[in-house]
């Protein structure tokens, strides 16, 4: 079981030259837990997570692991605890399944040290994670989307961090890969305890998936907890400009968003 730690965003302000993205959030992130970051396009979700991730350096306010500021955290010792799949990341052109998952490894070895056994063990075991071994020594370029996909979290897998930051992981996969994708995700935190902060569009699978849910308009968030708690009608309103129902997902149990649109059709 991955160690906990505690991860807290003290009014953060930050953005991209002179245009405030973010307007002083404040969160905890639960430890061991799978928490969904959503909001309508533009509301700032992956500004929000590369700010976390020390990608961005915040206009104001704090950002802590474990109570010490990231900024004071060295680059390579943060990665041994925090790894990030950022969105789209690019494919280095030739390189194989392994060699690519392999990277991973980067933040545990020094420039006098070669591979040791510890990082082929890693390695494999990330590959094995995310059902990829068999595509070991094929090049990335062979695969699917679905299947890159679960190479670059493999990658991150090999990193063998604590907390694990995803940045809309799903995106542009059919629902099938996306479902598949998740699906790994959730037995990744549940065996391990791996803490996992994705942003995530599909608003169902967010429910559906996350322990816990941060909710973002124009910056800021608005509401926070329980999938229960956050994604009821007049917050989907609110948020996204919806008309919709919230039921009860009949498989899972968690909220379902239907949509009411202005011409449905009734037998």
């Amino acid at each position: 079981m991955k160690p906990t730690h505690t991860f807290q965003a003290d009014h953060v302000v930050t953005g991209y030259d002179n245009n405030t993205v973010i307007q002083g959030v404040d969160l905890d992130i639960p430890s061991n837990k799978i928490s969904v970051i959503i909001g309508a396009n533009g509301c700032g979700k992956s500004t929000l997570l590369k700010t976390l991730s020390k990608l961005i350096k915040p206009t104001s306010g704090i950002i802590t692991l474990d109570g010490r500021p990231i900024s004071k955290i060295p680059p390579k010792q943060l990665a041994r605890v925090l790894g990030l799949l950022p969105q789209s990341p690019i494919v280095p052109e030739g390189i194989t399944v392994a060699d690519l998952v392999g990277r991973g490894r980067f933040p545990h070895q020094s420039l006098l040290s070669g591979w040791s056994k510890k990082d082929y063990e890693a390695v494999a075991e990330a590959m094995r994670i995310m059902d990829i071994t068999e595509f070991a020594n094929h090049n990335i370029d062979e695969l699917s989307g679905g299947q890159r996909q679960r190479v670059w979290i493999a990658m991150a897998l090999a990193q063998q961090t604590d907390i694990l930051f995803l940045d809309e992981p799903t995106t542009f996969l059919d629902i099938t890969y996306q479902v598949e994708i998740l699906d790994l995700l959730t037995d990744l935190n549940r065996k391990y305890g791996t803490t996992i902060v994705m942003v995530l569009h599909d608003i169902n699978l967010s429910a559906r998936y996350a322990d816990h849910i941060f909710a973002l308009q124009d910056g800021k968030l608005v509401v926070e907890g329980d999938p229960s708690k956050v994604i009821t009608s007049t917050i989907v309103k609110e948020i996204f400009g919806l008309d919709c129902t919230v039921i009860k997902d009949p498989i899972s149990g968690s909220p379902l968003v239907i949509p009411i649109g202005r011409y449905h059709r009734v037998d």
